[in-house]
């Protein structure tokens, strides 16, 4: 007889008709030394497949197989026998179920097995010669898991504040539970802590980094079902909020645009304030046509009503118009060397600019004799060379214009004595004097007489 095949969704062995065949071949075969045995194929069944308790090297001369359920051989545990002689060879006893049927070699199928059919099975031979041998074999039958889910004690934790137990359902016997984060094997870490059976998962302090996802995964002899995955929803923030654009300078008739973005979960409040005082409730802060009265401190505050936290951002904003032409005044422009000091002041309209001062197309280098104020609007020159005469330039600048002032000429004026003189005396000098004189006299008295001697030497004898 075959075992009748299972219906595919309940799984059922669809092998045991070639396993029946081998053990029909066995007990066709005789064997003297090898052991009289039997064997559960398969070795665990889950619910609703089927299990055969397979007798392995029967004897050759039986006479009837009888099953008994459990250990005792009471005809109230009778299951079925089969007699190798009988015109009917198949008989049932009041612990037949109607799934059960015995086999020819002595091998007794369960079809449809369910948990109560877990226990001992006992199976009495009984010889041609009336001698009796008596074994028994083992069912285990495990319930097919259901699919686990995943429950939390906590559905909205805070972050550094809340711990949190997870827990795999239903709970089943006989059952292992194993924990995944993000598909993979718990991490080893500190805050982690499994209870004995390793149904619940407990972490401790959450993070944001805690939210998962989480599967559970059940495991018994015969199969094994994954939950699906669990988001832990991980309450944390604000955290420090950011402004942006960058840019904090700005000319008036501009259109200030300011956003603030912080980190948080679920999404906090936004509140802006300027030099302390409410402006208003949003991300984005818009103003038109900035004036001057427009720059200040902008604080962006964040909150979170669900874990309780605040933070704040400040941001100087800063409106300044174009400067206009400054202007030189001078205490002297006109001075004589080393005399001083010259003060010179670059006049502005202007406030929170720079001032900066060039001389002769350059940025002025301060020599030990200079210094500037504060602020740089004025230049002293303490004591005045004649390296300082030059053309002076200031100019002012902000962050958005420059402008440089008209020329000032520095005229220093100083004074270069004569070469001294020889160190002859005044009566010394007369009579070098005299004495050219003199050879002049002589020079012209010589050449009037040889002008005469020739004249009177060409006339006639």
């Amino acid at each position: 007889m075959e075992p009748p095949s299972a219906t595919p969704h309940r799984r059922r062995v669809h092998w045991l008709g070639s396993l029946l065949t081998v053990s029909l071949l066995i007990f066709w075969s005789p064997s003297i030394t090898a052991q009289l045995t039997i064997e559960s194929v398969p070795f665990s069944a889950a619910e609703g497949n089927d299990v055969l308790l397979l007798l392995l090297n029967p004897p050759t001369d039986t006479l009837i197989y009888i099953w008994y359920k459990g250990e005792s051989r009471d005809n109230n545990n009778k299951i079925a026998s089969y007699g190798t002689g009988a015109p009917q060879p198949n008989a049932t006893g009041p612990a037949h179920s109607g799934r059960e049927t015995i086999y020819p070699n002595g091998s007794l199928l369960f079809q449809n097995v369910t948990l109560e059919d877990t226990g001992i099975y006992t199976l009495q031979i009984t010889k041609t010669n009336g001698d009796n041998e008596v074994l028994a074999g083992q069912i285990r039958v495990h319930p097919e898991l259901p699919k686990p889910f995943i429950t939390s004690n906590s559905s909205n934790p805070v972050e550094d504040q809340d711990s949190v137990t997870l827990t795999c359902d239903p709970e089943t016997q006989n059952t292992t539970y194993q924990w995944l984060i993000n598909n993979q094997s718990l991490p080893d870490r500190a805050r982690l802590e499994l209870s004995t059976d390793n149904r619940t998962l407990t972490i401790h302090n959450v993070t944001r980094n805690d939210t998962g996802p989480y599967e559970c995964e059940t495991r018994n002899p015969v199969n094994a079902r994954r939950s699906d995955p669990f988001i832990l929803n991980v309450l944390y923030g604000p955290d420090t909020p950011t402004i942006s654009p960058s840019d904090w300078h700005y000319p008036p008739g501009a259109n200030l645009t300011l956003s603030c973005n912080a980190i948080s979960n679920p999404p906090a409040q936004y509140f802006w304030l300027i030099n302390g005082n409410y402006l208003q409730s949003a991300q984005v802060l818009f103003i038109p046509n900035v004036t001057v009265s427009d720059g200040g401190n902008y604080t962006c505050h964040v909150h979170s009503n669900a874990t309780g936290l605040s933070r704040t951002t400040v941001k100087t904003i800063t409106v300044s118009e174009s400067v206009t032409k400054p202007s030189i005044q001078a205490s002297n422009t006109t001075v004589r060397e080393h005399e001083g000091p010259v003060i010179l002041t670059c006049l502005t309209n202007h406030t929170g600019i720079s001032i900066q001062w060039v001389f002769h197309g350059q940025i002025l280098r301060l020599t030990d004799r200079m210094t500037l104020s504060q602020d740089n609007s004025s230049l002293t020159i303490g004591t005045v060379k004649r390296e300082d005469a030059g053309v002076y330039l200031c100019k002012v600048y902000n962050l958005v214009s420059s402008s440089t002032s008209d020329p000032l000429n520095l005229t220093v004026k100083y004074y270069d004595p004569a070469p001294e003189s020889s160190g002859l005396s005044g009566g010394a000098i007369a009579g070098i004097m005299a004495g050219a004189l003199a050879g002049v006299a002589l020079t012209a008295a010589l050449v009037y007489f040889l002008c005469i001697r020739n004249t009177g030497g060409s006339g006639p004898f």
